[in-house]
């Protein structure tokens, strides 16, 4: 059988980007499929890929939730409907440009070749992030370094939200455990395969925050995982991650 490929793209308020999002992944040497899980945007997101998939009816997917709920429940929401369609690999990934679509396949490639995860990380090759302010850069690269300190994991980007999975390390999480929804749950992922001994790669890429669109983080999401850190690494010595 040929490799399943999934791409998992959460959205809120990304009809700037999505149609253009993807249709560059479609235009790939690789066969991804592309899931949108849309968490009810206003500003008519899941109506432009409903028209969408009337192009790409085999490829392309969309799963509608209610109300805005979160990163990392949509991402959680996207990997139970990948494995339940049986894919082989599994991708986080922007809608808004800030990942390279291209850099799909580097991360593939990675998992092909041994790792339980692949993470696009910022980090690993010194500081490759365009036009984000410095505060940004300096809160992002801090954040891993203090990541790193608290867990003992040797990941450059911990809060990389860029990844590919191979399906059986979504298999051996528990799903039904993740707690966080921002910064933290892409930090709760890394640390749960960490904690399996499972074998996570860095693939260096380079960061472009959005041109287009509004950025979702907020203080919220900062706070959760500062805090949300310190959490996993005390569930995991008494054994409760």
């Amino acid at each position: 059988m040929p490799t399943k490929t999934l791409v998992i793209i959460p959205t809120y308020n990304e009809i700037e980007n999505i149609e253009s999002i993807i249709t560059y992944v479609f235009s790939l040497p690789n066969p991804f499929h592309i899931l949108i899980v849309d968490d009810n945007s206003p500003d008519g997101t899941a109506a432009a890929v409903k028209k969408l998939m009337e192009t790409y009816p085999e490829q392309l997917f969309l799963e509608v939730r209610t109300k805005k709920a979160g990163l990392g429940t949509a991402y959680v929401h996207g990997f139970r409907w990948a494995l339940e369609k049986k894919y082989d690999y599994i991708f986080e990934m922007d809608a808004d440009f800030s990942h390279n679509p291209t850099d799909l396949i580097r991360l593939q490639t990675a998992c092909e070749n041994g790792a339980a995860m692949a993470v696009g990380s910022r980090y690993s090759n010194g500081v490759n992030v365009v036009n984000w302010p410095l505060s940004r850069v300096l809160l992002s690269f801090f954040a891993s370094k203090y990541v790193q300190f608290i867990t003992g994991m040797k990941i450059h980007d911990a809060t990389a939200g860029f990844v590919c999975y191979e399906r059986k390390t979504l298999e051996i999480i528990n799903l039904d455990k993740i707690k966080f929804v921002g910064y933290a749950f892409q930090i709760e992922m890394k640390y749960r395969v960490y904690a399996k001994n499972l074998k996570i790669v860095e693939v260096p890429i380079i960061f472009t925050d959005r041109a287009k669109g509004q950025s979702k983080m907020s203080s919220a999401i900062i706070k959760e995982a500062i805090f949300g850190v310190i959490s996993l690494k005390i569930k995991n010595i008494f054994n409760r991650l």
